[in-house]
């Protein structure tokens, strides 16, 4: 049994049985669409308090699309680390999600490490970043679905960001062959290997589906990495079709994708939806030129939504 036909009832519109909550859905979704980012950006007076009203209106965009950018206004103070951890707890967040490159508090700070473990990690180089949601390494029990970025610093050149709401894609891979979403919400779907180092096994192999849904919020999740090394595809016909397509598609960059270069004080806080980065090029004897973002990334939705 699949994923979505395990955690769903027949009343889900996820569930390939279902008529008219599928088409009710999909024609809600649809109509809301994925404005461009200046509609999706909400400015804040103070990004580390945020009032009840700018709360309200992340809140709405995140329902409606399941992202929201944020611009820290003109007389706000910098949002340091300390700032950006009061940004989650602002939202409902609790402690970020352990992950082996964050630093003590949870926080991820993401810029080009030359040495140490970080270095062998593609968002800590300057290189292009593909197509993934956050997390897709992680067991099932701790699946990420919220996550945060925020732009302390830029690149001299490049670093743009590229977003796109996975129910966007649901909805079309389903249009296009139902079968694709069977295969895709397996249980077997996507196996991402042991990451070992040295012999010593710093995370256990992780498999599972692609696409599944929330328990809580009976909200779409979506599990996936466009990386071709290090994963390993379920070895059956329709998965190695619907793998290949999604490729395609997020190659075309077509309706729903976005793309936003953040600026120092902008960020994006999202439910993991697909996200991918350009290469970029640093300066660092240049003030202000020296890529840096801070991430957190959460087990639950963004509350609220």
């Amino acid at each position: 049994m699949n994923a979505i036909a395990r955690e769903t009832a027949a009343t889900s519109p996820f569930d390939l049985q279902a008529g008219d909550a599928w088409h009710a859905w999909r024609a809600a979704r649809l109509e809301r669409g994925m404005p461009a980012p200046d509609a999706l950006c909400v400015p804040l007076t103070d990004a580390a308090r945020p009032t009840a009203g700018e709360l309200a209106a992340l809140r709405e965009r995140i329902r409606c699309h399941n992202l929201v950018f944020y611009r820290c206004g003109p007389s706000a103070r910098e949002l340091d680390r300390r700032g950006f951890a009061d940004l989650c707890g602002a939202l409902g967040f609790d402690r970020p999600d352990p992950h082996e490159c964050a630093d003590e508090d949870g926080i991820s700070a993401l810029q080009v490490c030359g040495a140490g473990r970080r270095a062998g990690y593609v968002p800590y180089t300057d290189r292009p970043l593909s197509w993934h949601c956050d997390g897709y390494y992680n067991p099932p029990e701790r699946r990420i679905r919220a996550m945060l970025l925020h732009c302390v610093a830029d690149a001299r050149e490049g670093g743009e960001n590229l977003f796109l709401d996975p129910e966007l894609l649901y909805i079309r891979l389903r249009d296009e062959n139902p079968d694709w979403i069977e295969a895709l919400s397996d249980s077997r779907a996507l196996t991402i290997p042991a990451n070992v180092e040295h012999g010593v096994t710093l995370r256990a192999a992780a498999t599972g589906p692609v696409f599944s849904v929330d328990p809580v919020s009976g909200q779409l999740h979506m599990r996936y990495t466009a990386r071709t090394r290090s994963i390993e595809w379920r070895d059956e016909p329709v998965t190695r079709a619907a793998a290949q397509r999604i490729r395609e598609i997020l190659t075309e960059e077509g309706p729903g994708v976005l793309r936003h270069r953040l600026a120092p004080g902008e960020g994006v806080i999202c439910n993991n939806v697909l996200h991918a980065r350009t290469g970029f090029t640093d300066d660092p004897g240049a003030t202000g030129h020296r890529r840096l973002l801070y991430r957190a990334r959460f087990p639950q939705r963004v509350p609220g939504t």
